[in-house]
C-alpha cells in the first residue's frame, strides 16, 4: 500500500484469491471429462482521481508485489499525499451457510448423482438420443485490503448441476436444458432431484421436437418465471450498471425519480440472499453486499454502483463491485436480479389473453446495452387461445427494447423464481440469479416462421 501511494495515487486496493475448482461432466451417461485444478494470485488497482491502474501477479512474493506496485504508481506522477489507514476486518454475515464442502466428496459419488440424470432422462422418451450432464464446484478465498481502511476476507463455495437433452427426429433436433446452482456445497443434491430436473430437460426436447413453426407478428407475450427474468436482467438490468450510466451508454442514465416503466413492476438486485446463486458477504472492493431497489412501482430509484464509476457520478457505492478473478479490475455487476412478485396468478393471466405467446422457457439472446435493443430465442413456447394455452410451437424470437417493455408490462405474477447463469461483461464471467413471476407484455414483436 505504501508502494502503491508513492507517486500522487489517492486510492490503493489489493485483492488477492486462492480457487480450487472441479467439474464433471458426461456425455450419454459416459464420464467425458473429470478436471480439478488450483487458481490463485493477486491484482493491485490504483486511483487518481477518476482514472485507475490495474495489475496483477501470480506471485505473491513481498518483492514482487511492491514491484507491481510501484510499477502502477509510475504511470501517474506527482506527490505522495495520502497514508495508508489502520485496517478494520469486515464484520462476519455468514449469508451463504454450508453443511458439505464438494471436495469432500468422492468423484464417484459426484458421477453416480450425473448418471442417474442421465439414464432418467434417456427413459424419458424414445426421441431422446443425447445426454449430457455436469456438476461444477468452486471454493474460492478472498482477501480485499485498501488504503480506507477495508479489510475483508470471504470463503466462498458454489455448486451446480446441469443437464441437457436432445431430442432427435429424421429432419430435426430440439434440446432442452436446466442448471440449478447456488452457493452452497455438496448439499444442494438435498435440495434438487436431478431425475426430475433431467425429465424436466427431457420433457422440453420432446414437446419442441413436436411442435410447429411460431407465427410472426405483434402480439401479447406472457413469459414465464425464472430463466425468463433473462430479458430484465440483459434488456434493462445492464443499463441499470454504473458501468454504463457513467459513460452516459444507458437508455436509463440521468433518469432517478423518473418512471420507467409499469405501475407494477418492481426490480430488486439483492446479493444477501441466502446461499443465492449471486450472493456473498462482500463485493471485490470489501463492500458489504445489499438489498438494492432499483426501480418501485415503476420508477428509477437507484443504479449498481462500483467506488470507481461512484467517484465519476457522485453517487454512493451498493456493494455491486464484481470481478471473476484477480485478472480483472472489479466493476459494476448484478448479483441476484429480479421483478418482484405481483398479485395476479398465473391462471388469471393466461386467462385474461385471448391471443398471444406464451414463453415456457427462454433460451439466449443478444442485446446491445447502449439502446436495450434485444432479440431472444424462446426455448419453449406455446400459442395462447381464447384464453387457454394451446399447442406447442417453435422457433420463436422475442424482438424489442428493454425501456419500451417495461412500460408495456400490464399484468404481473405472484409465483416469482428464480434460475441461475454466468453473465459476461467488462469485469468477466460471474455468476448471477434472473428472475421473475409470470408476466405479461401486451404488445411485443415476435419473430417466427409459421
Amino acid at each position: 500500500m505504501t508502494a502503491a501511494l508513492e507517486s500522487g495515487a489517492d486510492f490503493a486496493e489489493v485483492y488477492a484469491e486462492e480457487t480450487k475448482r472441479g467439474h464433471i461432466a458426461m456425455v450419454n451417461g459416459k464420464v467425458e471429462t473429470a478436471l480439478s485444478g488450483l487458481d490463485y494470485g493477486a491484482g493491485v488497482r490504483l486511483f487518481f482521481g477518476t482514472h485507475a491502474i490495474y495489475g496483477f501477479t501470480n506471485d505473491l512474493s513481498e518483492e514482487n508485489l511492491i514491484r507491481i506496485a510501484k510499477e502502477g504508481a509510475a504511470a501517474m506522477k506527482g506527490d505522495r499525499i495520502y497514508e495508508p489507514k489502520g485496517w478494520r476486518k469486515m464484520v462476519k454475515r455468514c449469508i451463504n451457510p454450508v453443511r458439505i464442502l464438494p471436495d469432500s466428496v468422492a468423484k464417484g459419488e459426484k458421477a453416480e448423482q450425473l448418471r442417474l440424470a442421465a439414464e432418467a432422462a434417456k427413459s424419458y422418451d424414445p426421441a431422446i438420443s443425447q445426454t449430457r450432464t455436469g456438476f461444477l464446484e468452486v471454493q474460492k478465498h478472498v482477501l480485499v485490503a485498501n488504503t480506507e481502511g477495508i479489510w475483508g476476507e470471504e470463503d466462498r463455495v458454489r455448486s451446480r448441476f446441469t443437464v441437457e437433452a436432445v431430442a432427435s427426429s429424421a429432419t430435426e433436433k430440439q434440446s432442452g436444458h436446466l442448471a440449478p446452482g447456488g452457493s452452497e456445497g455438496y448439499e444442494l443434491f438435498d435440495r434438487i432431484s436431478v431425475e426430475a430436473a433431467a425429465r424436466e430437460a427431457a420433457r422440453t426436447a420432446v414437446t419442441m421436437l413436436k411442435a410447429k413453426p411460431c407465427p410472426a407478428g405483434q402480439f401479447p407475450v406472457v413469459i414465464d418465471n425464472g430463466f425468463g427474468g433473462v430479458i430484465f436482467h440483459e434488456a434493462c438490468g445492464h443499463g441499470l450498471e454504473a458501468t454504463a450510466v457513467a459513460r452516459n451508454a444507458s437508455v436509463f442514465a440521468g433518469k432517478l425519480g423518473e418512471q420507467i416503466a409499469s405501475p407494477l413492476v418492481t426490480a430488486i438486485d439483492d446479493g444477501t440472499i441466502p446461499n443465492g446463486w449471486g450472493s456473498a458477504e462482500m463485493d471485490d472492493e470489501g463492500t458489504p453486499t445489499a438489498r438494492n431497489i432499483l426501480i418501485e412501482n415503476g420508477i428509477l430509484k437507484s443504479y449498481l454502483v462500483d467506488r470507481m464509476n461512484g467517484r465519476r457520478m457522485g453517487a454512493a457505492i451498493t456493494g455491486s463491485a464484481r470481478r471473476q478473478d484477480y485478472r480483472f479490475a472489479p466493476t459494476s455487476r448484478m448479483t441476484n436480479t429480479f421483478i418482484a412478485a405481483g398479485e395476479s396468478t398465473p391462471a388469471e393471466i393466461i386467462a385474461a389473453t385471448e391471443y398471444g405467446l406464451y414463453a415456457k422457457q427462454m433460451g439466449g439472446g443478444s442485446v446491445d446495452p447502449a439502446t436495450g435493443s434485444f432479440n431472444f430465442a424462446v426455448l419453449e413456447g406455446y400459442l395462447i387461445r381464447n384464453g387457454k394455452i394451446a399447442e406447442p410451437v417453435r422457433g420463436a424470437t422475442l424482438i424489442g427494447k428493454g425501456a419500451e417493455v417495461l412500460l408495456q408490462i400490464d399484468m404481473v405474477g405472484n409465483n416469482l423464481a428464480r434460475a441461475q447463469g454466468m453473465c459476461g461483461s467488462k469485469s468477466g464471467s460471474i455468476p448471477t440469479d434472473v428472475g421473475q413471476p409470470m408476466i405479461r407484455v401486451g404488445q411485443m414483436t415476435v419473430g417466427g416462421r409459421g
